[in-house]
């Protein structure tokens, strides 16, 4: 990278990391707003030259722009097509029905809710799934009058879990699946098992650890039980328009390769046409935006990018293979945890991003046999190579489940969540998600070596 002259690499990599370090102890103590201080954080990356503002905004020519706009505008988007929705009371016509197949229970009220974000997040991107079941639980705490935050922790992990098993269901997963050539089918049957395996560890520890804590008296449990379901829905019409939106852009979603669109595209479309159809002014619906997570969002780009340009992550990642060496056992458990605790810290996306070119740089070495262009994809297909792919794949899902910011769909809960007067800290997260992503890692472990490396 070009500097403007003011500082050699070495000392823009020491610029860059003290920034980074500092702005995350100040967003790990919650002494000032994380999006505040995501902000400022960005702004002196830019202001020292350790990004440029091109690069920041617009990128440069053969590379994007640190911003992922793709996921500001998805996420902008999302946003207004569940304020729709939410005018019209289907949020609380799910809660309700929640409650009535629980019957009222926390415990088994966290397995459902679990489930059926795990299963959303595996043919969604896991914040939009996020988005869509957030409300759903604080509706449905507030009506058991328990605290939704254990609820909603216990969600996005199972939507980080969930999302691990497929090519489209993790932004990690579709970098890793386009700079490899995996399609979909190798993500799902491959490490869809690790998932799985993973989600009812996960689960079962949220039922006995989250749920049994949580009380509802069966007074209450009884007025929950017979509440009207019906009753809730305030706008059939709007409703049925909004489904029908809803269900359009899920499906644009799951094509839109073939469509040439992107999901933030498809996303803002949706929510265009609801903007038109709904009867509320556009004042109204855009000011439901969680500005304070969408501007967290880009001053996190901007810090993640200034680290990756400055080299300190590819740095971690070559002396990988310095450490290691060509052991595939060793290499693939390295990469799995070393992957896990770096997306617990930075962003799982510029982290994989980076990464990539690293694995294949590994693979080269390895196989140099294969190194010729015309023989790529026979290399990045080799059967000791795929291993390293879903390590890197499980340790970057899954690790970004041990903090706040370590994933995408962590910080849009904790947006939605500080919205509505239930702030998630820092800390709190933290005593949850090291546990989760322990146990999940343990059994990833598991499954990579009696599934591959045992053999080696």
């Amino acid at each position: 990278m070009e500097h403007p002259g003011w500082f050699s690499p070495a000392t823009a990599r020491l610029i860059a990391t003290t920034i980074f370090v500092i702005a995350y102890i100040i967003i790990a103590s919650e002494k000032l707003e994380r999006a505040k201080v995501a902000v400022m954080a960005a702004c002196l990356m830019i202001a020292l030259g350790i990004v440029s503002q091109q690069q920041a905004f617009g990128g440069t020519e053969g590379s994007p722009p640190l911003v992922e706009w793709n996921v500001i505008f998805l996420l902008s988007g999302m946003m207004i097509i569940v304020t729709v929705l939410g005018r019209t009371g289907v949020f609380e016509w799910l809660a309700i029905k929640s409650v009535h197949l629980a019957k009222g229970r926390p415990a088994p009220l966290i397995a459902i809710l679990s489930l059926v974000t795990a299963l959303a997040s595996m043919f969604l991107d896991n914040v939009t799934t996020v988005i869509l079941i957030a409300p759903v639980t604080i509706t449905l705490a507030r009506t058991l009058r328990i605290d939704p935050v254990p609820l909603l922790i216990a969600e996005v992990i199972a939507s980080n879990v969930g999302g691990t098993a497929t090519l489209i269901g993790d932004p990690p997963n579709i970098i890793i699946g386009s700079h490899a050539e995996i399609g979909f089918l190798p993500f799902l049957t491959e490490i869809g098992p690790a998932a799985v395996l993973s989600l009812i560890a996960t689960t079962a520890l949220a039922m006995v650890w989250i749920g049994k804590p949580l009380k509802v008296g069966s007074e209450l449990r009884r007025m929950a039980m017979e509440t009207d379901s019906i009753a809730a829905i305030r706008d059939p019409v709007l409703l049925k328009q909004a489904l029908v939106v809803l269900s359009i852009t899920i499906v644009g979603f799951l094509v839109h390769s073939l469509v040439h669109l992107e999901p933030a595209t498809i996303a803002l479309f949706g929510a265009a046409i609801l903007m038109l159809i709904s009867k509320e002014k556009a004042e109204s619906l855009l000011s439901s935006i969680e500005w304070s997570t969408i501007f967290f969002f880009i001053g996190l780009f901007i810090m993640v990018g200034g680290l990756v340009e400055v080299g300190i992550i590819e740095l971690l990642g070559q002396g990988l293979y310095h450490l290691c060496g060509p052991n595939i056992p060793v290499l693939s458990m390295v990469l799995l945890w070393m992957s896990a605790l770096l997306s617990a810290i930075v962003d799982n996306i510029p982290y994989v991003t980076t990464m990539c070119p690293v694995v294949e740089t590994i693979a080269r070495d390895m196989y140099p046999q294969l190194a010729a262009p015309e023989l790529r994809h026979e290399l990045m297909h080799h059967a000791d190579v795929l291993v390293l792919w879903w390590s890197l794949a499980l340790g970057a899902c899954l690790g970004g489940n041990a903090t706040l910011i370590g994933a995408s769909a962590n910080v849009v809960v904790a947006g939605i969540a500080e919205h509505e007067g239930y702030p998630i800290s820092f800390m709190r997260f933290l005593k949850y998600g090291v546990v989760f992503t322990l146990v999940t890692l343990l059994v990833s472990t598991a499954y990579l070596w009696l599934r591959w490396l045992i053999h080696m």
